[in-house]
């Protein structure tokens, strides 16, 4: 079971995951991470999925990734719920 998670995509963060997505160069990992983002604005519910969140690690570790697309995949993991374990 995953617990829920309350954090959104601030407005800065979801301007960059635009970027992200507007941007021809960007990678399918990029975009999926940018989309994840903007998924969780503040007018939306949606939480970062499990290989979305994988993309956006792969974004984060990429040297050849901007400054934009680095942040939209930290504000997409910044929103992954957490998994809760059983004891």
């Amino acid at each position: 079971m995953t617990a829920r998670n309350s954090k959104q995509t601030g407005a800065k963060a979801a301007s960059s995951a635009s970027k992200v997505l507007s941007n021809p160069k960007s990678t399918a990992a990029e975009k999926s991470a940018a989309a994840s983002a903007l998924a969780q604005a503040p007018k939306s519910t949606g939480q970062t999925s499990p290989a979305a969140a994988s993309k956006a690690a792969k974004v984060l570790g990429n040297a050849g990734s901007t400054k934009s697309e680095k942040s939209s995949a930290a504000s997409a993991l910044a929103q992954t719920p957490k998994s809760s374990k059983k004891k």
